[in-house]
């Protein structure tokens, strides 16, 4: 490691090959583990795969990590993006127009995810993976426009703090304070009242309205992240060990606060926020120490591919079956293939698609 080199002011390689990691397991990782899993005996293949399921309620799997990190990840972004502006001499004003657009259409997008040119309005269900990241994006956004990094530390404990005491200590009609059981919470109440169209749940959404608070603090942390990685007075040893130490605090108070707060990515929890913001902070040192600091970057190109172009995949895997497409293409000869092989068929046809949009520079900006 060069401890001599000053912080990278450009767009990090690292970054997109964190991103098409995360990836990876939703457009057909996990199919492929858990085809493998089920051909054999492995028991350390059925740990791995029994990973990849999320609890039903208090808990956490790896697999509640994948939503966060994205999260965590388009949070990075922001002073490379925002801040540079700002640096530039933009005025933030001007800005804020540019982060709500690409809020709102990151919302509509999840929404047509879910359903929405159907047109049956009343039963879309309008929450979605996607719109919490426009919105909670959006609200790191602006804060990022007109605070430094003591206003934004200010503001994740703020949201946390706040979010804890309105789930611990606001009555919600019918239940009381403090029921934290599935439909009772705070959280559950607001959604029913205020999210139009149907929730995943019926009485409750995953990805609805109120928990949008506490990730924005998911997204505010991955800025604080970014703007770590920019400064130029940084070295590498120290910048490291920053990112290191940060989520290693993430991960202890998480855990101490999971005792009173319990860890749930329904809810997205206060503690659920900062458990998965020190494991993205440990992934992230590691991505941007092996590709970045050491230069070894050419195993990281199938999933910068991937993470170049991840909103585009996510969403034309809705509209077009490249598995049902793969099954087709390997019918006749499925008996000579692995199984994992054969599940893998269908991230197969994404790749090859995203690597030719990656080839011709074609990207999905929203």
């Amino acid at each position: 490691m060069t401890s001599g080199r000053p912080a990278p002011q450009k767009r990090l390689r690292s970054l997109d090959a964190l991103r098409g990691f995360d990836m990876f397991w939703i457009i057909g990782g996990h199919a492929i583990f858990a085809a493998w899993a089920a051909s054999n005996s492995w028991g350390w293949l059925d740990a791995v795969e029994a990973q990849m399921h999320h609890p039903e309620w208090h808990g956490f799997a790896a697999w509640d990590l994948i939503f966060p990190l994205f999260l965590f990840i388009a949070g990075v972004t922001l002073p490379f993006s925002l801040t540079r502006r700002v640096e530039a001499g933009a005025d933030p004003r001007s800005l804020h127009g540019h982060v709500v657009r690409r809020g709102l259409t990151l919302v509509l997008f999840g929404a047509i995810y879910n359903g929405l040119l159907t047109l049956d309005f009343a039963n879309v269900r309008y929450a979605s993976v996607l719109g919490r990241i426009g919105l909670a994006w959006m609200g790191a956004g602006l804060i990022v426009l007109h605070t430094r990094t003591r206003g934004q530390l200010l503001w994740v404990a703020g949201l946390l703090v706040g979010y804890w005491i309105a789930l611990t200590r606001v009555p919600v009609p019918g239940f009381g304070a403090g029921d934290l059981a599935p439909g009772h919470t705070l959280t559950d109440w607001v959604d029913r009242h205020l999210v139009p169209g149907r929730l995943y749940r019926e009485v409750r959404d995953p990805e609805g309205l109120f928990a949008t608070l506490p990730a924005i603090g998911t997204a505010l942390i991955g800025a604080l992240a970014g703007t770590w990685l920019r400064r130029a007075d940084v070295r590498d040893g120290r910048r490291l060990l920053g990112l290191l130490c940060a989520g290693a605090l993430c991960l202890a108070v998480g855990g101490l606060w999971d005792r009173v707060f319990p860890i749930n990515k329904n809810l997205w929890t206060s503690s659920f926020v900062l458990w998965c913001a020190g494991w993205s902070l440990l992934l992230l040192a590691t991505f941007h120490l092996v590709i970045d600091v050491w230069g070894l970057e050419r195993w990281s190109f199938f999933f910068v591919v991937i993470g170049s172009n991840a909103i585009t995949i996510y969403m034309l895997q809705t509209f077009l079956s490249f598995e049902g497409l793969a099954d087709l293409l390997l019918s006749k000869g499925g008996h000579k293939f692995h199984p994992a092989l054969l599940a893998g068929g269908g991230l197969a046809l994404k790749w090859a698609l995203l690597y030719t949009m990656y080839r011709r520079k074609l990207f999905l900006r929203v």
